[in-house]
C-alpha cells in the first residue's frame, strides 16, 4: 500500500503529460489539433463521430487537414486515440439510427476533459503570440496599490458586519465585495507578472545574438535605456507602498481566508480562485518584498536589467572594436548571399572560388585523425569542420587568450580533495559541538561555542528565521548531511544568550532547541 502511495504522484504526472501527446509533430497531428479545437470552441460540447466528421469537412476543403481525414471511418480511430490519451471522455445518450453502423457512430459520443481544455487553450494562445517583445502592463502597478488600500477597507467592513450578524444581508454583501477586491487584485498581479516574464524572456533571447546590424543595436539600446528604465522606475516607485500594505494585511490573513470560504454547494474538492489560499498570498508578498534567503521578484527584475544593459554594452563594444564581425562586414556577407541566391550552379562555383579563394584542389583540410582516403567525396558532401571564432571573425589563426588549463592534474586534485576532507571534518566537529552543547543539562546557554560552531549555528538560524512571518511564529531548519535540526520556539519573556569566543548572540522572546539524529552517513562512517 505504501509503495502504491509513493508511485501515485509520478503516475498522475505521467497521465497529465500524456494530454500533450496529440501536439507532437507526428502523422495526422493537424487532424488531432482540429478535433480538439472543435471540442473546445463551445461549452459542454457533446459530439458523435459523424458530427465531428461533418465539421472537419470544411477544414479539409480549406487544406487545414490532409485529404481524407474528415471521413467518418478515419475520424473514429482518431477520437479513440484522444480518449486513450485522456483528452476526450466517453458520453452516451439515446439516438435514432437506420442501421447498426449508424447506431454505433451516433450512440458513442465524446466530451472534452477539464485539463484538456486548458491544454488546448494554452496551445491556441501560444500560436497567436507574435515573436516580438510583449509590452509590460505598467499601469497595473498603481491599480494594485489602490486595490490593496480598498481591500483593507473592505476587510474591516466585512469583519465588523460578520461579527455583528453573519447571516444578514449587509454581511453577505460585504463578503461579496471583499471577494471581488481579492479576485481583481490577483488577476491584476497575474497579468503584470506574466508580461514582465515574457518581456524579459524576449530580452534574453535577443541579447544572446552576437552579430547585430547597426539599426538593431540602436533599437535595442533605445529599448533598454528608455523602456526598461520606465518599467523599473514604476516598479520601484510603487513597491514600498504595496509591500507595506501586504505587511499590514499579514496579521489578518486567517480571518480574510475564513471570510472567503468556498460555496458549500461546490463540495470540498473544488479548485479555488487565486487569493483563497495562504500560498497565494505568500506568493504575492514574495513578488514585492524580500525575505531572508528569498529575494523578491522586484530584486530579480533589477538584477536582470543590470545584466541586460551590461550584455548590450558588451555587444556594442564587440561590434565596434573588431572583436567580431563588423557591421560593414555583415552587410558584405548579406550581399554575397544574395548573389549566391540569384546565381546558376556554375556561376555559384565560380563566385565561391572568387570570394573565398578555394579552387579545385585536393589537400585543403588538416591531416585527419585516422588514416583513410576521402578524395572521391566532394567537399560539399564531406564532414563539417569546426572553425574557431578567431578565424570566423578576424581570419586570424594566431592563438589568443591565456593558456588552457591542464585537464589532468593529480597534484591539484589531491590537494582539493584534502581541503574538502578538512572542511568536512571541521563541519562535523562543529555539528558535534552544537549537539553536545544542546544536550547539556543547562542547555546551550551554558556553553561557550567555538567560531566554527557559531558559524554553523548562524547558518541554521538564518534558514529557520526565513520561515517565520513574525516574531510569534516558529521556525526550523535541518542540516540533512549531519542530521542536525534547529527549532525556534516563541517564548514570551525568554532571553537566550549564546556565548562564543568572539561575542554573545542574544535572542529575545525565543527559545532554541537543537537535536541531532544519526544519519545513514554517520552509520557508514562508524562502520
Amino acid at each position: 500500500m505504501e509503495a502504491d502511495q509513493e508511485t501515485r504522484p509520478g503516475a498522475d504526472a505521467q497521465r497529465r503529460l500524456q494530454l500533450y501527446a496529440y501536439l507532437q509533430p507526428r502523422e495526422h497531428h493537424r487532424t488531432y489539433l482540429a478535433i480538439m479545437r472543435l471540442f473546445t470552441s463551445t461549452l459542454l460540447a457533446d459530439l458523435s463521430a459523424g458530427e465531428v466528421s461533418s465539421a472537419l469537412a470544411a477544414a479539409e476543403r480549406d487544406g487545414s487537414i490532409d485529404v481524407g481525414e474528415s471521413h467518418v471511418d478515419v475520424v473514429i480511430p482518431r477520437l479513440r486515440q484522444l480518449v486513450e490519451w485522456g483528452n476526450l471522455v466517453h458520453g452516451r445518450r439515446e439516438t435514432i439510427a437506420s442501421s447498426i453502423a449508424e447506431f454505433l457512430q451516433g450512440s458513442m459520443r465524446y466530451q472534452v476533459g477539464k485539463l484538456a481544455v486548458r491544454v488546448q487553450r494554452d496551445v491556441d494562445e501560444l500560436l497567436r503570440v507574435p515573436e516580438g517583445a510583449r509590452e509590460v502592463s505598467r499601469e497595473l502597478l498603481p491599480a494594485i496599490e489602490r486595490g490593496l488600500g480598498e481591500l483593507g477597507e473592505a476587510l474591516a467592513t466585512a469583519i465588523a458586519r460578520s461579527d455583528r450578524d453573519p447571516g444578514s444581508l449587509p454581511a453577505r454583501r460585504a463578503r461579496e465585495q471583499l471577494a471581488e477586491r481579492v479576485t481583481t487584485l490577483f488577476l491584476q498581479h497575474a497579468e503584470l507578472a506574466a508580461t514582465v516574464r515574457d518581456f524579459y524572456a524576449y530580452l534574453g533571447q535577443v541579447l544572446t545574438r552576437h552579430h547585430l546590424a547597426p539599426e538593431e543595436i540602436s533599437g535595442f539600446r533605445n529599448l533598454l535605456v528608455e523602456y526598461i528604465q520606465l518599467v523599473v522606475e514604476d516598479v520601484l516607485r510603487h513597491t514600498p507602498t504595496i509591500a507595506a500594505a501586504l505587511a499590514g494585511l499579514a496579521p489578518h490573513r486567517a480571518r480574510l481566508l475564513a471570510l472567503l470560504r468556498p460555496a458549500e454547494q461546490l463540495g470540498a474538492a473544488v479548485e479555488r480562485t487565486r487569493g483563497r489560499g495562504e500560498a497565494d498570498w505568500q506568493e504575492l508578498a514574495d513578488w514585492f518584498a524580500d525575505r531572508p534567503g528569498n529575494p523578491s521578484q522586484v530584486t530579480a527584475l533589477r538584477d536582470a536589467t543590470t545584466r541586460a544593459i551590461g550584455a548590450l554594452l558588451a555587444t556594442v563594444r564587440r561590434a565596434t572594436t573588431g572583436g567580431g564581425l563588423l557591421p560593414s562586414r555583415r552587410a558584405e556577407l548579406v550581399r554575397l548571399a544574395g548573389w549566391f541566391d540569384r546565381a546558376t550552379p556554375d556561376e555559384a562555383h565560380a563566385l565561391y572560388a572568387g570570394a573565398f579563394g578555394l579552387h579545385s584542389a585536393r589537400n585543403l583540410l588538416p591531416a585527419p585523425e585516422h588514416d583513410g582516403d576521402d578524395e572521391h567525396t566532394p567537399w560539399a558532401d564531406g564532414p563539417a569542420v569546426d572553425v574557431s571564432v578567431s578565424v570566423r571573425g578576424r581570419g586570424d589563426r594566431g592563438a589568443r587568450g591565456r593558456t588552457s588549463r591542464i585537464m589532468d592534474d593529480p597534484i591539484t586534485e589531491q590537494g582539493l580533495l584534502a581541503a574538502a576532507r578538512a572542511a568536512d571534518e571541521r563541519r562535523e566537529a562543529a555539528a558535534a559541538e552544537l549537539a553536545a552543547a544542546a544536550a547539556h543539562a543547562d542547555g546551550i546557554d551554558s556553553a561557550v561555542l567555538s567560531a566554527p560552531a557559531l558559524r554553523a549555528l548562524c547558518e541554521l538560524l538564518t534558514l529557520a528565521m526565513a520561515q517565520r512571518e513574525g516574531a510569534a511564529d516558529p521556525g526550523s531548519a535541518t542540516d540533512q548531511v549531519r542530521g542536525l535540526t534547529l527549532r525556534l520556539i516563541p517564548a514570551q519573556g525568554r532571553t537566550t544568550n549564546i556565548r562564543s569566543e568572539s561575542g554573545t548572540l542574544t535572542l529575545r522572546d525565543t527559545a532554541v532547541d537543537i537535536a541531532r539524529v544519526q544519519t545513514a552517513r554517520a552509520v557508514r562512517d562508524a562502520r
